[in-house]
C-alpha cells in the first residue's frame, strides 16, 4: 500500500464514519510534485455533517490529515465536493 492511498482510506473511514449515507461517500485522489489531492463527495444532505458549524468538522478532519502528510513528507488538501 503506497502512502497516498493511506490517507484515502483515512479520510474515507472518518466521513463514512460521520455521515448518514455512507454508500454515498467518494474518495478520488491525485498527487502532484509533493502535494497530495484529496477530494470527497458526499450525499447532499450530509454535505452540513461533514461541513460541520463554523467548518469545525472539515477543519478537525484537515488538521489530522496535515499530521499524517507530515509524517509523509508531503503536504495535502482536502475539498469537500
Amino acid at each position: 500500500m503506497n502512502k497516498v492511498s493511506e490517507c484515502e482510506e483515512f479520510v474515507e473511514y472518518i466521513v463514512k464514519s460521520i455521515v448518514d449515507d455512507p454508500d454515498q461517500v467518494s474518495v478520488y485522489e491525485y498527487e502532484e510534485r509533493s502535494t497530495i489531492y484529496l477530494e470527497v463527495s458526499v450525499a447532499s444532505s450530509d454535505m452540513g455533517r461533514v461541513i460541520g458549524k463554523g467548518g469545525v468538522v472539515v477543519n478537525s478532519i484537515r488538521m489530522l490529515l496535515q499530521v499524517l502528510a507530515t509524517r509523509m513528507g508531503k503536504r495535502i488538501s482536502l475539498e469537500i465536493v
